[in-house]
């Protein structure tokens, strides 16, 4: 029998992460803009809540 781990490769998860934080300062970014934080919220909605 054999067991199939469900970890992520340690050479992935940079990538994951920096992914992670552009998504993040795109979102302050707008809102610094002058975007109302529904609309933002409607967005990230829309987007599939990546």
């Amino acid at each position: 029998m054999s067991t199939k781990k469900n970890s992520t490769p340690l050479t992935t998860l940079p990538t994951a992460l920096k992914k992670y934080q552009e998504g993040k300062i795109g979102y302050i970014l707008l809102w610094l803009l002058g975007i109302p934080i529904p609309i933002l919220f409607m967005i990230f909605l829309l987007r599939g809540c990546d």
